[in-house]
């Protein structure tokens, strides 16, 4: 099948792209590096360092020494050429980081989720963004692109968050519109699962990994899809809403009423929580077993009653997983969330003995590598791809919330995939705005 050529433009923003790909990820390089990895000819990696610097992206930032023959010079990010805000809406936690350019923190803050319904969250998830803003010397207004990982996901065509049953009037369709106004700049809008994964594909255990799932264990259960590298989200939005499987038959009587239930918290999630991990806890007798913490705690210092929870969790867990992997045959299962990574070791041993003795499939296990900071890690990867976008000029409208995709950009070719394969965990693609 033949292709029209590409426009000059076009081969422009996507060499740009592609150049400026290989500089992010490697760190201060030197123009023959660029042409080696890029594969763009030398007259073309000038051309476009020099567009890049007109536009304040690259610069100079010294020369190579140590090394023989003459000196070259080195490429690097400037920092200071946008500024990312990421967000992480948590059921207990409300934390910002700002960083710039180059995907170094310059600015953080936590506050404790509020009680009290949507608008109290709102207020503080504003107070967290102004605090992070205000660390880095900055203003709301110097912000090039804002994150916010949220519990709920987004069904296509729809301005609103669903499925978030934990944060109190999340769901109401207000609700995005009043965080854009609050946050002033720019927004996106991503499921905290998804960014997890996210995250641990840029700086976690998933590092060069295509295909693995991140299994989010926590006040809510979720999971993260990365299938040939890219995160998927299904016809509807919702793949990855783990908590909604049932792993035992709907009972004859449920399926008498006719009756459409009104979802809640899933029947998983329900079982594998922390909620559920607690109340286990207390029904076998763990002493001051308040937070699934506390139950690992125990079970590492050999409380057989505590072992016995961790024992039950992981048999639960091992249930779904031999699902997911039935479907999705992933590489790698990543244990997230307060439950997945506190559990850590504990979890991912009784997996691996669970796991073979009813299901055909062994996908590799591992708990988060980076563990609360995950959701933000992945906003900041994310973000800095949309911020670049945005300094392009790639972007002429708006995101609508939930409208990210971590698949090819409007910019995005085969050519800048294969240019920039395994320099950065987004080469060749962004998240579409």
């Amino acid at each position: 099948m033949l292709h029209p050529p590409a426009q000059p433009a076009l081969v422009r923003l996507i060499n740009m792209r592609a150049v400026f790909d290989v500089v992010h990820a490697e760190g201060p390089t030197t123009h023959p590096e660029i042409v080696q990895r890029t594969g763009l000819s030398k007259p073309t990696v000038s051309e476009v360092l020099s567009q890049l610097s007109e536009r304040g992206l690259v610069r100079g930032v010294g020369r190579t020494s140590g090394r023989r023959g003459p000196t070259a010079q080195l490429y690097g990010v400037d920092p200071a050429a946008g500024w990312v805000l990421c967000l992480d809406v948590g059921r207990e936690w409300l934390r910002s980081v700002v960083t710039d350019l180059s995907g170094a923190v310059v600015g953080r803050a936590a506050i404790r989720t509020p009680g009290g319904g949507a608008g109290a969250v709102i207020d503080e998830l504003q107070s967290a963004a102004r605090q992070a803003v205000a660390e880095a010397s900055l203003s709301a207004q110097d912000v090039t692109q804002a994150v916010v990982g949220t519990p709920g996901v987004f069904r296509p065509g729809e301005d609103r968050f669903s499925l978030a049953p934990h944060l109190l009037g999340w769901e109401s369709a207000a609700v995005t519109g009043e965080i854009r106004r609050a946050l002033v700049a720019p927004v996106v809008f991503e499921n905290d699962a998804n960014l997890a994964a996210l995250g641990e594909m840029t700086e976690g255990c998933a590092r060069g990994r295509r295909d693995f799932v991140l299994l989010w264990v926590g006040i809510g259960v979720g999971m993260g899809v990365i299938l040939d590298g890219a995160l998927r989200r299904g016809a509807s939005g919702l793949a990855g809403e783990i908590g909604y499987l049932r792993l035992d038959p709907v009972p004859e009587a449920e399926q008498r009423t006719g009756v459409p239930p009104a979802w809640g918290a899933g029947a998983f999630e329900r079982e594998v929580s922390a909620q559920a991990v607690v109340e286990l806890a207390a029904e076998l007798g763990v002493i001051g077993a308040d937070q699934p913490a506390a139950v690992f705690s125990a079970a590492r210092a050999g409380d057989p009653r505590a072992r016995q929870v961790v024992d039950i969790e992981a048999r639960r867990l091992a249930g779904a997983i031999a699902s997911v992997s039935a479907v999705l045959d992933p590489e790698l299962v990543v244990l997230g969330g307060s439950v997945g990574a506190g559990g850590g070791d504990l979890l991912v041993d009784r997996l691996a003995e669970f796991l073979p003795l009813i299901s055909p499939f062994s996908p590799q296990l591992a708990s988060s590598a980076l563990g609360s900071e995950a959701v933000l890690v992945g906003a900041r990867a994310l973000g800095t791809r949309l911020a670049l976008d945005r300094l392009l000029g790639v972007s002429g409208r708006e995101p609508m919330a939930g409208d990210t995709r971590t698949g090819p950009s409007p910019v995005a070719t085969p050519m800048v995939a294969a240019a920039t394969r395994g320099s950065a965990p987004f080469s060749g693609g962004a998240a579409q705005v």
